[in-house]
């Protein structure tokens, strides 16, 4: 696979991800983890799986946050495979910045966050 391709899979993979979270979809967020994915969610907490990183989602969500938008997005090849996407973010009751993300192709031919690092940076 060439990086083109393998980057075009993770922008789709990105791309899932807002969907699914701008439709209030924490099961379609998760889908976008790779089963055991680390997210650190600064300042809330570590969430390590797919399971537990549904429930963050969730629980987001039902504090009635959406509406999320990426600006500021830059992919950098990751030396053991993928990308490495860093950006800023806002939502409709808060913004922060992705520290990173990394996204890689799995055996599906799917890309998924094998780790997660963003932050809450403040209140809108």
């Amino acid at each position: 696979m060439t990086n083109e391709e393998t980057l075009a899979l993770c922008k789709a993979g990105i791309s899932a991800w807002q969907t699914a979270f701008n439709n209030q979809d924490a099961a379609g967020c998760a889908a976008q983890y790779t089963q055991d994915c680390v997210m650190e969610a600064k300042p809330i907490g570590t969430f390590t799986g797919r399971e537990a990183i549904q429930e963050c989602w969730q629980n987001i969500i039902d504090q009635g946050f959406a509406d999320v938008v990426y600006s500021n997005v830059n992919w950098q090849p990751a030396d053991d495979g993928g990308y490495i996407l860093t950006s800023s973010w806002q939502m409709n009751k808060a913004y922060g910045v992705v520290h990173r993300e990394h996204w890689v192709v799995e055996s599906d031919g799917k890309a998924r966050l094998k780790s997660d690092v963003f932050e809450i940076q403040g209140e809108r």
